[in-house]
């Protein structure tokens, strides 16, 4: 059978789905509607798969399915046997951050000294553009304080790996992009806290110690372990580097699922609501960031780079800062609204730039240099 036949059969099976889930609802059968929302949510996710435009979505759409199964069944993600599934999300935070670190050489910090200029706003840039923005729109809206506090706490995360396939997709400029998504990570130790004592300390505790050591053991010591085994294997273990993108989407598509669960009764309540906010901060941060680099005078390239930088975010630390200040079912909404979100509006970004080269595009043996396209990284960086 052809692509084309195969994703027809997907599509179908997606629009019975829905169709069925509609009847079940309006017959208040709700015992059968989140299988069924689940069902079309994955016929969908099939069906984009044999579309080049489409294929991106994928994992995304796998993620509404997982989401609509939780906001059903929350029981099923809550605890199994007695053991809280919230317990999981540090090791897996841990583990998808050492698969940072194993696709990671010393060579992706090269730009701090290659490019100063762009290293330096972009990383300004994403740490007072974000957190400033997400104190703004935390304090426009009634949501309750923890709540807010979780709009603050995804600005005042560092960039995610996400942003490097992003820029790559967007012709801009990758090895900026890397560099400064590895400066604001390091520096998030440090940075995160003391920023969340600044602008959410008024909504919610922050124990500044604390959240500096909590940062430092889900970040820096797994990337730190994963650029050892990097540089010890030399390229030698070519299964980790197949292996980690499916255990890091595994583990995203997880937390995430475990979040919803846990506060599927304030996400019912204020869930439209806070969309829209999460869907505003993060199209402000594409925005600012863009017009950030223009003030500077930089390239369309590096403009279009620090606007990806500065829009997406961390969701993966933000969750697990949530987590461990025991606020998984509050603070830790936002984040796990904006991971999804994020990947959408990135995805069409990148999209719409890829159609429309800069005019300031390097000839090709630019593009080819060692710093000009460092390593891709895995497609499960595309979701941290």
């Amino acid at each position: 059978m052809t692509a084309s036949s195969n994703a027809k059969i997907f599509y179908g099976i997606a629009l019975v789905a829905l169709a069925a889930f509609i009847t079940v609802t309006l017959l208040q059968q709700h015992q059968w509607a989140g299988w069924l929302l689940m069902a079309a949510f994955l016929g969908l996710a099939l069906a984009f798969r044999y579309s080049n435009a489409l294929k991106g979505f994928s994992f995304t759409i796998i993620i509404f399915a997982a989401v609509a199964l939780a906001l059903y069944y929350p029981q099923y993600f809550q605890q199994w046997g007695g053991y809280k599934l919230s317990g999981l999300i540090t090791p897996l935070i841990q583990l998808i951050m050492f698969g940072m670190g194993t696709s990671m050489s010393m060579q992706d910090f090269v730009g701090v000294v290659k490019m100063p200029k762009g290293v330096v706003i972009g990383v300004a840039s994403q740490f007072v553009i974000m957190p400033f923005l997400g104190f703004t729109l935390a304090s426009l809206t009634n949501f309750p304080p923890e709540i807010a506090a979780g709009i603050v706490l995804i600005g005042c995360s560092p960039s995610g790996m996400a942003s490097n396939v992003m820029s790559y997709l967007a012709k801009a400029n990758l090895a900026l992009s890397i560099t400064i998504t590895s400066v604001t990570t390091l520096l998030a130790p440090f940075v995160t806290p003391v920023l969340m004592k600044m602008l959410a300390g008024a909504l919610v505790e922050i124990d500044v110690t604390k959240m500096m050591w909590d940062i430092i053991k889900m970040v820096i010591i797994p990337i730190g372990a994963g650029l050892a085994v990097n540089r010890l294997l030399r390229g030698k273990a070519g299964w980790l580097n197949r292996v980690m993108p499916l255990v890091s989407m595994f583990g995203i598509a997880f937390i995430i699922v475990i979040i919803t669960a846990a506060g599927r009764d304030s996400l019912l309540q204020i869930g439209p609501a806070l969309i829209g906010v999460v869907l505003v901060h993060n199209l402000f941060g594409y925005l600012l960031g863009y017009w950030s680099g223009r003030l500077f005078r930089m390239s369309e390239r590096d403009c279009r780079t620090i606007a990806i930088e500065v829009g997406m975010q961390n969701g993966g630390l933000a969750s697990g800062l949530a987590k461990e200040m025991g606020k998984i079912a509050t603070v830790g909404l936002a984040p796990a609204i904006f991971g999804p979100l994020m990947n959408i509006t990135g995805s069409s970004l990148a999209s719409w730039w890829h159609n429309r080269p800069p005019k300031d595009e390097p000839k090709p043996e630019v593009q080819n240099s060692a710093l000009a396209q460092p390593t891709i990284p895995q497609v499960s960086e595309v979701k941290s």
